[in-house]
């Protein structure tokens, strides 16, 4: 079953959430369901099946530092 993982993410730019956004879609076929960024609050909602290590591990690709919050809605 999906879980919605909330990450902080340092963005500056519509450019940052960008790059997170593409490399979570790049997951979609492995359990990613949806990703919402927020530039204001600086956090990711990741819907998704997979472990937020996993996802956690993906969203550092975008060289932005970022954390794992916990479980939202």
């Amino acid at each position: 079953m999906a879980k919605v993982h909330v990450f902080k993410a340092e963005m500056t730019c519509d450019g940052c959430s960008s790059a997170i956004t593409r490399i979570l879609d790049r997951m979609k076929d492995k359990g990613v369901e949806s990703v919402e960024c927020s530039l204001p609050d600086q956090t990711v909602k990741v819907k998704s099946t997979l472990d937020p290590d996993v996802l956690l591990e993906a969203i550092k690709k975008s060289g932005k530092t970022c954390s794992y919050i916990g479980e939202g809605s």
